[in-house]
């Protein structure tokens, strides 16, 4: 009767009438909490490949809804800007500076365009200037900053096609660049809200299976095929840095572009047709062509068909050539993939994947340098003696790391790592790498001798290390291992590893995260490179820990766990809790019980953060472990409720028991798959008082082919399908939900209209549940306008259904004492 009374005053209470719509306009959330959002960003940086140099860009925190409420079209699978030709959720900076690692200030870049909006930034190789773009109400225009000057100036007036990637390339002498430019040819866009149907829109099966995830801003009929070839046609135009131009290729629509090593040649991908209704723009037909350095073609060297229809499974691919590349320490030599298995990760095979090596002027068939037992997934070259190969199998979880020798392909390569991926504390670290003559990355060798940079994951923290690797007995030498237990010390990139110089970031809970240059031989020696100061100054005094707990089947878990400044350890008070998280599926139970955080991490309340309440006067448990395990032939997904349910019962009882929490009044919240997470818990569970949900999926007969990582078909496991969907036991729901979405969200599987049809059936069946619909939002949330308020509704939430939930319960049964009989 108590939930009754609870469902039935909260439709009025909450929305002031039974069925009533809320006309809301934007709102801002409590200072507390509107302190922290609202401050400047620190700049993002760019570091030279020697670390000698610095940039930093600016930008704002937040876009406007105005400028999310630009024109847009949403054209196989990309959202374009039709009036300014650049992507209408592309990330714009308004300012540049640049510094001399050693130098104490940076130096502001002059002469920058007015009302700047810069974006696709890119190193001359010389690394002595930067192009970038501006968008302004015309289009986009190509600039450039000399960067030993600090000043900027602009080549092209608004006439770049930013709508594909690869905008913009530099000659590898440093004299001109390649861009993609509006065809003079380019015919006028159709309106599709005005345009007269010609016919039906037809799509036909041919009785071959096409198993695609649920992709979203997909073509949908003849007018979004003439708009996205309109969209994507482009002329490569070589523009020299004294603003001339010339033609370099004729208009087609245009992708991946690359130059060789040498300079020389040109790797050019251009899309064809036919399109498709099933599947994204980069699995549409596409050829790729070499070129020479002016633009003559020497050779097709891939024709790729329309991939709409591939065998099951994670680790399926396409037969034919892929992942086509430049070797690095080559002048002009091709790399690319061939699977041995036809794709299918079902067909028995001894080697999956064949690489080969193809010279200028490359015909032919390449020559074999090594087949790989897994997936391949990329290659670090060394030398004509060395490389370093990466392969990976999805199903379960396994990463190889081999070093061979390509110009002798029938020698055996040697296994260096042979590892479960998702264990992070047998990580070995990444390889160190160094600029070659070509200006390439290439594997940083010394007597055969290589190093790795390791994050240094242990089961009693975090202490990032550099090792020496023997590449010829795989033997490891550690030379440094960072040493802090108040601090996090990350190791960026390596300066000089034969010098031992490291630039190395440093930040601790409070402290922000700041750039130094570190010598490994003397502890004590750091040279600082920045100097940012931390603008979240209200969360100084709050109390941050990484707490570990065991779930009921005896599995390790972790979470961050922050409590109010001030808040008085010896003598509890009885707090409201947010546990905030997000699901992951392991294949064994060592890897799920490992702890990666670390409590001296930066706390960043960006906004989709929950640490703000910790202001308002919650515990906040956040990133709390919500492993899925599945060992052997059993998978994850198999039992997902009940380990979910486990973990949210853990999280409530380890906090519980350190007396911190009234456990009658805790809130669960995710973002995405943490959404649907919270979903399930609040269906299947009495742990919670409420819950928020944002961005998520609830009916997983709405992804037939797959979500997140099951792999298999609805067809195939119905009854996980079925088990899993919130939306399936609506009638269940028996705690306040708030679900907050996106309108124009684009991600695969979290169409806007799973919120709602949840929502439908919740309200249908009585369940206390609001639903906030963000106009022009997509999966994130970007407009300061949508974020404040977000902030917003979850506070009112919270204080409601959470903090004061005793005093709402108090307030119904005095005001229906009615209903209590």
């Amino acid at each position: 009767m108590k939930r009754f009374i609870l469902n039935f005053i909260a439709i009025f209470c909450f929305t002031g009438a039974g069925f009533a719509q809320e006309n809301l306009t934007y709102q801002k959330p409590p200072q507390e909490i509107l302190e922290l959002v609202d401050v400047p960003l620190a700049p993002s940086t760019l570091i030279d490949s020697e670390a000698k140099r610095i940039v930093f860009l600016y930008r704002d925190q937040f876009k406007s809804i105005a400028e999310l409420s630009e024109e847009e079209m949403r054209l196989g699978g990309l959202r374009i800007n039709p009036v300014t030709n650049i992507s209408s959720r592309a990330t714009y900076y308004n300012n540049i500076e640049v510094k001399d690692m050693k130098a104490d200030q940076p130096v502001q870049v002059k002469d920058l365009p007015e009302n700047p909006r810069l974006t696709n930034f890119s190193w001359s190789p010389d690394e002595s200037k930067m192009a970038f773009t501006h968008t302004t109400s015309e289009g986009v225009e190509l600039w450039i900053a000399d960067l030993q000057t600090a000043t900027a100036r602009r080549l092209t007036g608004p006439s770049l096609n930013a709508n594909m990637r690869d905008v913009l390339n530099w000659y590898k002498d440093n004299s001109a660049i390649l861009v993609k430019m509006l065809p003079q040819d380019r015919k006028k866009l159709i309106n599709p809200k005005t345009s007269v149907p010609t016919g039906p829109t037809v799509s036909v099966s041919d009785g071959k299976e096409a198993q695609n995830r649920t992709y979203q801003d997909l073509l949908k009929n003849p007018t979004d095929e003439f708009n996205f070839e309109q969209l994507a046609r482009a002329e490569l135009v070589q523009v020299n840095l004294d603003g001339t131009t010339s033609k370099w290729l004729d208009a087609k629509m245009y992708d991946d572009i690359s130059f060789s090593p040498d300079g020389n040649y040109v790797m050019v991908s251009h899309i064809k047709k036919p399109f498709s209704y099933l599947v994204p723009y980069y699995r549409f037909p596409s050829e790729t062509v070499i070129y020479s350095r002016d633009g003559k073609k020497v050779n097709q060297v891939n024709d790729v068909p329309l991939t709409e229809d591939l065998p099951k499974g994670f680790m399926a691919e396409r037969e034919g050539r892929r992942n086509l590349n430049w070797r690095n320490d080559a002048p002009a030599t091709l790399v690319y993939v061939e699977a041995l298995d036809g794709g299918d990760p079902e067909r028995e095979a001894e080697f999956r994947d064949e690489v080969f090596l193809l010279e200028a002027p490359f015909k032919g068939e390449g020559k074999s340098i090594l087949k790989t037992k897994d997936r391949y997934s990329g290659i670090i070259w060394g030398d004509k003696n060395t490389a370093i190969a990466n392969d990976y199998w999805w199903n379960n979880r396994n990463t190889r790391t081999y070093v061979f020798n390509p110009s002798k392909p029938g020698q055996q390569p040697k296994v260096l790592f042979d590892r479960n991926y998702q264990d992070r504390y047998s990580d070995p670290g990444s390889f160190v790498r160094v600029k070659n003559k070509y200006g390439q990355q290439v594997l940083k060798m010394v007597n055969n001798q290589a190093f790795l940079l390791g994050d240094g994951f242990t089961p009693e923290g975090q202490y990032p290390f550099v090792d020496r690797l023997d590449l010829e007995n795989g033997e490891t030498e550690r030379l440094y291992q960072s040493k802090y237990n108040n601090k996090k010390e990350s190791l960026v990139e390596a300066i000089d590893i034969e010098e031992g110089e490291i630039l190395v970031r440093i930040e601790a809970a409070t402290e922000y995260p700041n750039y130094f240059i570190r010598d490994i031989d003397s502890e004590e020696d750091l040279t600082r490179v920045t100097a940012f100061e931390n603008p979240f100054k209200s969360l100084e005094n709050v109390s941050k820990e990484i707490i570990t707990y065991k779930r009921e089947d005896g599995l390790d878990l972790n979470g961050t766990l922050y409590l109010p400044a001030g808040y008085d350890k010896e003598n509890p008070a009885k707090l409201p809790m947010i546990v905030w998280a997000y699901p992951r599926e392991y294949k064994d139970k060592n890897s799920a019980s490992q702890n990666t955080s670390n409590a001296n991490d930066f706390t960043y309340p960006y906004y989709g953060s929950p640490v703000y309440w910790v202001n308002r006067g919650y515990v906040v448990l956040d990133d709390a472990s919500f492993p899925i395990v599945g060992e052997g032939n059993e998978e994850p997904n198999d039992s997902f409720r009940k380990q979910l349910v486990a973990n949210g019962k853990a999280a409530i009882d380890a906090v519980d028991a350190m007396g911190y929490i009234d456990r009658d009044r805790v809130a669960v919240g995710g973002h995405s798959y943490g959404a649907f997470m919270t979903a399930n818990l609040l269906s299947h569970s009495n742990l919670f008082a409420a819950g928020i949900a944002r961005s998520g999926a609830y009916n997983r007969t709405l992804t037939p082919f797959g979500f997140q990582s099951e792999e298999r078909n609805y067809w195939e496991a119905p009854e996980v399908y079925y088990n899993m969907s919130p939306f399936m036991h609506a009638d269940k729901m028996k705690t306040p939900l708030l679900l907050i979405h996106g309108e124009a969200d684009n991600n695969s599987g979290t169409y806007p209209m799973q919120s709602e049809r949840y929502f439908n059936a919740l309200k249908g069946l009585g369940a206390t549940a609001r639903l906030v619909m963000l106009p022009k939002e997509s999966h994130g949330y970007s407009a300061k306008e949508s974020v404040l308020h977000v902030l917003w509704e979850q506070d009112q939430w919270l204080e409601k259904y959470v903090k004061n939930k005793e005093k709402l319960e108090g307030k119904i049964e005095q005001q229906s004492p009615a209903l209590q009989n």
